[in-house]
């Protein structure tokens, strides 16, 4: 615990009055609009509503996927975490550790979505790729402080809500992401579409300028290493808790977990529109509807690690994350027919709420305390790494097959998972339920 989280009165966290006061914090909402602003970018730059926009304008499918492996920053921010954890940003030190790079990567944010707004990707995608490079970037530092911020800010008996508050606000970001963007191009067109995604990136701004900084702690393993072992000792000491072959296991694990639902990620708004569906068919159904789906799905996760533990969960997840793309064959069989959309879209986003919360629990259970945020940063990119470059090649595939086969084809991807979870299976320490564990 932290000089600032020690520094607090004792209270109570338990209980429904307990709950009540996690969620009434100021620090509840600081996460909630944070949130907002790590999952608003994340659609426009890295996923969806980009490959819509670039369909819409006529690029072919293998482009589109190829132009999507730009985004890859979000899979290394990994890399760059140790710097986060040791320094402030230049500019903006008088904010503090925290805060300085937040409103660095914020504002960078804002910035490349302005100028994704005057991009004309139909002329040609090389500005275009530069500045999804830079808004990936951005978007993956301000990803890692804000995870860093949540655990520094309050204690561990408050660390669920914070959890919680930043999950609702990074939904409704990737709803304004998705649904909103999607709308405004389908009325005002694409530009006045990023152009308003970029205004509303000071909410964020906005919550770090009247945040507080959390307080540094006066010693940690990290503070006593010197520069270079800021980066490596992350690493090693992954090894040394884990053992060299659990540790390659668990990490080919969490790298596969997801794959087969991120493979089909880049395909699925060119499919969307291939299959006779218009922007705002898409914007209702799967920004709008599905998030809230997602939403649903991440509760029955939550609840079901905490009845069950991780190893029966991982199993179901893996299972219902490969079926749920068979979902799709509906909609490929029924072009147009809205019951369809829906059913897939239901099958699709219960799965992926559920098996992200699943996999969240299971990862944040492998970290060292003493790394959290490097080694919790180079967990997520190694579960989206795998389907992020698969992705790149998906468009190929499907131009080479058809979307049913490649459907059929992403769901039998699951077989390694299940092949290293039953190797797993005996070794995977479940949760220990005790203050603090797993927050």
């Amino acid at each position: 615990m932290n000089r600032a989280a020690a520094a607090e009165p004792a209270r109570s966290y338990k209980g429904w009055a307990g709950i009540k006061r996690a969620f009434g914090t100021p620090s509840a909402m600081t996460m909630l609009f944070l949130g907002l602003g790590s999952g608003l970018p994340f659609l426009l730059i890295a996923s969806m509503t980009l490959s819509t926009r670039l369909r819409d304008v006529g690029l072919d499918l293998g482009s589109i996927g190829l132009i999507s492996l730009a985004s890859f920053f979000y899979l290394l921010k990994f890399l760059w975490a140790p710097l986060i954890d040791r320094y402030r940003f230049p500019l903006t030190a008088f904010l503090g550790r925290r805060r300085s790079w937040l409103l660095f990567s914020q504002l960078l944010v804002a910035a490349s979505l302005f100028a994704l707004a005057l991009t004309r990707p139909e002329l040609g995608v090389g500005a275009l790729v530069a500045w999804v490079l830079v808004g990936s970037f951005a978007g993956a530092t301000q990803d890692s402080v804000v995870d860093a911020y949540r655990i520094e800010v309050a204690p561990a008996t408050a660390q669920a809500a914070l959890a919680a508050t930043y999950t609702l606000g990074y939904r409704f970001g990737l709803i304004i992401g998705g649904a909103g963007a999607l709308y405004l191009a389908e009325f005002q067109g694409w530009q006045w579409a990023y152009i308003a995604m970029s205004a509303l990136m000071l909410i964020p701004v906005v919550t770090t300028l009247a945040c507080r900084e959390p307080v540094e702690p006066e010693a940690t393993v990290v503070r006593r290493i010197d520069f270079f072992g800021a980066f490596w000792q992350p690493f090693s000491s992954f090894f040394k808790n884990n053992g060299l072959a659990l540790g390659i296991v668990l990490l080919l694990f969490v790298g596969f977990f997801k794959f087969p639902d991120q493979v089909i990620g880049v395909m699925a708004g060119p499919f969307y529109l291939d299959s006779g569906y218009s922007k705002a068919d898409i914007a209702t159904v799967s920004k709008l509807y599905g998030i809230w789906t997602g939403i649903a799905g991440a509760f029955l996760g939550g609840l079901a690690v905490a009845a069950f533990g991780f190893r029966k969960m991982l199993f179901v997840a893996a299972i219902g994350v490969a079926l749920s793309n068979l979902a799709f064959l509906l909609m490929a069989q029924y072009p147009s027919q809205i019951w369809a959309f829906y059913a897939a879209i239901t099958a699709d986003n219960l799965f992926q709420g559920f098996a992200g919360v699943v996999l969240i629990a299971f990862m944040s259970s492998l970290t060292d305390r003493n790394f959290t945020a490097t080694q919790f940063a180079l967990l997520v990119s190694l579960a989206n790494l795998p389907g992020k470059f698969a992705g790149g090649v998906s468009g190929f595939i499907v131009e080479a097959t058809s979307y049913s086969a490649f459907f059929v084809l992403s769901a039998l991807t699951v077989v390694p998972t299940l092949l290293l979870l039953a190797w797993l299976w005996q070794r995977i320490r479940e949760p220990i339920n005790e203050p603090g564990a797993g927050a």
